[in-house]
């Protein structure tokens, strides 16, 4: 893949960019086309080729993340979604309740309606802590100590109803001894996940998890295997936004050249995980002489 980009790969950058800086304005598809000299059609259809969604529904990803941030640090509902461009009531809960798996109100609060159940375990890979709402896992993370994931669990969602008690929910801990089984060499298993994203990161994670163990795939051939051959840079950032480790295996998905790329928890991690997941050498048999 060359690392030059056309001229209107270029003006499609430079335009989400602009997109970026004024996500909480009205930008109708065919404004945003004049501004880089393509008809709307063309517009939508090279846009998502490139990006891997729409214009709306990138300004749309853009104003939620915005809606999110306001809404942890306590600004009010109403006000939070003026500031991130969404202008009316009914834009707020239509809009942004998939995106939040709740209503805006409610993640302002923390999710306090939300049960949360976690266990943290050590791992040959480090601490590990995996978490599950009654859907399924929502998180599966590897960190530096315990404390540290638990408050990195607990920053998301700072009054959701939390427990570590393994009672509330015995299948947690048994899909936790699963995964570390698996570490070691078991088989995956096959448990609930609770995934949180866009639609073009569900559609990533869901193709990752066809990965077979000990095959690795390229960001190019993520791209083109989700059906959008020029989203390359968007398939990256969907991996790194993966918040499910191994069970969503974007470990497996490696530069073009060869290279490693990179990985949430670190590439010494990612490293190690693909050498584990490696199929075992055929020995050489010596002749005797």
């Amino acid at each position: 893949m060359s690392t030059t980009a056309s001229p209107t790969a270029e003006r499609l950058i430079a335009l989400a960019r602009y997109i970026k800086t004024h996500a909480s304005s009205t930008l109708t598809l065919k404004a945003l086309a004049a501004r880089v000299h393509l008809s709307p059609s063309h517009l939508q259809r090279r846009f998502t080729t490139l990006f891997g969604v729409s214009p709306k529904a990138y300004q749309t990803a853009i104003r939620l993340a915005r809606l999110k941030t306001s809404l942890r640090a306590g600004t009010p509902v109403l006000a939070a979604g003026l500031n991130s461009g969404l202008h009316s009531t009914s834009q707020l809960h239509t809009r942004t309740v998939h995106g939040l798996s709740m209503a805006p109100s409610d993640y302002r609060r923390g999710a306090h309606t939300l049960a949360i159940r976690y266990v943290v375990r050590q791992t040959p890979l480090g601490w590990l802590l995996m978490a599950a709402t009654e859907r399924g896992v929502c998180a599966a993370q590897f960190g530096g100590s315990k404390r540290a994931l638990v408050q990195q669990l607990r920053d998301e969602f700072p009054n959701a109803n939390f427990s570590s008690a393994a009672a509330h929910n015995p299948s947690l801990d048994a899909w936790c001894a699963a995964l570390i089984k698996h570490l070691a060499g078991g088989p995956r298993p096959t448990v609930p996940l609770d995934l949180r994203g866009t639609a073009f990161q569900m559609r990533v994670w869901q193709f990752l998890t066809q990965i077979p163990r000990g095959q690795t795939i390229t960001y190019q051939a993520l791209a083109r295997g989700i059906g959008t051959p020029a989203a390359v840079r968007a398939a990256a950032s969907a991996c790194g936004a993966n918040s499910i480790a191994i069970l969503i295996p974007c470990h497996r998905v490696i530069r073009g050249d060869g290279s490693l790329g990179g990985y949430r928890w670190g590439l010494d991690k990612k490293r190690l995980l693909l050498a584990q997941e490696r199929p075992p050498q055929p020995k050489v048999r010596q002749d005797s002489r």
